[in-house]
């Protein structure tokens, strides 16, 4: 069954033309030869698909419109598969499809049926030769998931999008159930920078999806040793992201770290505030400047939880007019969908989530560096006087990481009744797994590990480790049921 065709103009089509180049026998643009890790997974889903649509979701400037090119060109030059069935459209830049007209997804994909692929969609699925079809940052397109459900409940294609929204990627999951495989993307992976980098090999200690043996005590104890295993390139690698972080365009050798940091306050933070805000939720007011600056607060509570009245304070000081705690919160639940911040819940006990904050973290530490123009020593010798500062640096680069493994529980348990903070609480199946963040030079056995001995005597069997996070190698605690492990290490277990 073919799609009923829509006349596009001349300009449109020219357009499409241009974001196509194949289809007139012309090579795409170069691109670099590292892949990100999901390429192998996402190559695998393309050519066997477990649904119809496959979704990269994750912060700007990641590698993700690299990753569709580069399959793209897998598909053309190595898999064999004909141009006329590859159709890309990039939807970061709306002017032009405001030509397209209402549902633009279903109005494409007809004029590529007739104009391009010449032939029934279906038909061809039927004979093994079906059409791809890439649509990248389409999380700016309105109702992209009812139009990408009536696509593919209509027409066998294989479809895969990329989105920079976690709110507005999530809704279209909720109404794609059953049609919707989505894999996740953050920053730079230590065993990333390593082959970027030339520090490697630095493979990751379990580079698949699940979480088989964390809640033994022997696993964290292999990923210790295997940290200690590769040790020189470790080390190597993980003072590289302490300086520059984990986004691709920080690590591009030659460049200076000024000119990075205004790249990423340019194409990551402002994109997001300029761009992303604009597109967003109709009918809310949106203000650029306090969304700036609620962003500046995160930097600079990175690691920490702190009331959204405690941050409307902190702005009315630099700003003027009374800006209450709902408004601040609704600025932070936006920079956490828009993927720039990530905020961690307190831990649900008894299926009550306490009355505490959420936990502010960055997706990466660079942003930090970039927007405040203060870098954070993380390796070496910290002054002392930044110490403090390091342990919250720190602490937020563990809860970002750790939240960004899919289906694993991650949340915070803030003081209460006497019994003291635990930084992280990991939820694998039936068990809990507390973290505890000590970035510091010495780790005292007795007095550092107090709040995860309470917390595994409170819980039995039910926690049956606990683990601390530290800045370099330590000696083992007395305790058998604690593990002390590099903030280096814990980055590798992906």
């Amino acid at each position: 069954m073919q799609l009923k065709l829509r006349q596009l103009d001349a300009r449109t089509e020219e357009e499409l033309h241009r974001q196509n180049p194949w289809w007139r026998g012309r090579r795409m643009r170069p691109l670099p030869d590292f892949r990100r890790w999901p390429f192998a997974k996402l190559r695998e889903r393309l050519l066997r698909p477990l649904a119809p649509i496959l979704v990269l979701r994750g912060p700007r400037q990641v590698g993700k419109t690299t990753l569709l090119e580069q399959l793209v060109a897998t598909l053309l030059d190595e898999e064999g598969v004909a141009p006329n069935r590859v159709f890309r459209v990039q939807f970061d830049e709306l002017e032009w499809l405001r030509r397209v007209g209402p549902d633009p997804i279903s109005r494409l994909v007809a004029w590529f049926e007739t104009a391009i692929f010449k032939g029934d969609l279906n038909a061809a699925a039927a004979r093994g030769e079906p059409a791809f079809v890439f649509f990248d940052e389409v999380q700016n397109l309105e109702n992209w998931a009812a139009q990408s459900k009536a696509l593919v409940d209509h027409t066998a294609v294989r479809m895969m999008l990329t989105g920079s929204s976690a709110l507005r990627i999530a809704r279209g999951r909720d109404s794609l159930a059953g049609r919707i495989q989505t894999i996740e993307i953050g920053p730079l992976r230590l065993s990333e920078i390593a082959a970027l980098r030339g520090t490697g090999p630095l493979p990751g200690f379990q580079p698949e999806n699940g979480y088989e043996g964390w809640g033994t005590i022997g696993f964290w104890r292999e990923l210790v040793a295997y940290g200690e295993q590769h040790r020189e390139h470790r080390d190597a690698t993980f003072a590289l992201f302490a300086e520059r972080g984990g986004y691709p365009l920080a690590h591009r050798e030659g460049v200076g770290w000024e000119e990075i940091a205004r790249q990423l306050v340019e194409t990551v933070v402002e994109r997001v505030i300029e761009h992303d805000l604009r597109i967003g939720e109709p009918g809310r007011r949106r203000d650029p400047v306090l969304l700036r600056e609620v962003f500046r607060l995160a930097c600079r509570y990175t690691g920490q939880a702190l009331h959204v009245g405690k941050l409307a304070q902190d702005i009315q000081t630099v700003q003027a007019g009374n800006v209450g705690p709902q408004r601040i919160g609704h600025y932070l639940d936006f920079l956490h969908q828009s993927l720039l911040v990530v905020l961690i819940d307190p831990l649900e006990i008894q299926l009550k989530r306490m009355r505490a904050p959420k936990k502010i973290c960055l997706s990466d530490h660079a942003l930090r560096a970039a927007t405040l123009r203060e870098r954070v020593p993380l390796v070496g010798d910290v002054d002392p006087a930044m110490s403090a500062l390091a342990g919250h640096v720190a602490e937020g680069i563990v809860g970002a990481y750790l939240a960004s493994m899919p289906a694993l529980g991650v949340a915070w348990r803030p003081e209460r009744s006497g019994k003291p903070e635990i930084d992280y609480v990991l939820t694998v199946g039936d068990r809990r797994i507390p973290i505890e963040v000590k970035y510091q030079a010495r780790l005292d056995p007795h007095r550092d590990t107090a709040a995860l001995r309470g917390f595994l005597d409170e819980l039995g069997p039910r926690a049956p480790l606990g683990v601390v996070v530290t800045r370099g190698d330590q000696p083992t605690v007395d305790d058998p049921r604690i593990v002390t492990l590099p903030l280096a290490s814990l980055l590798l277990l992906r």
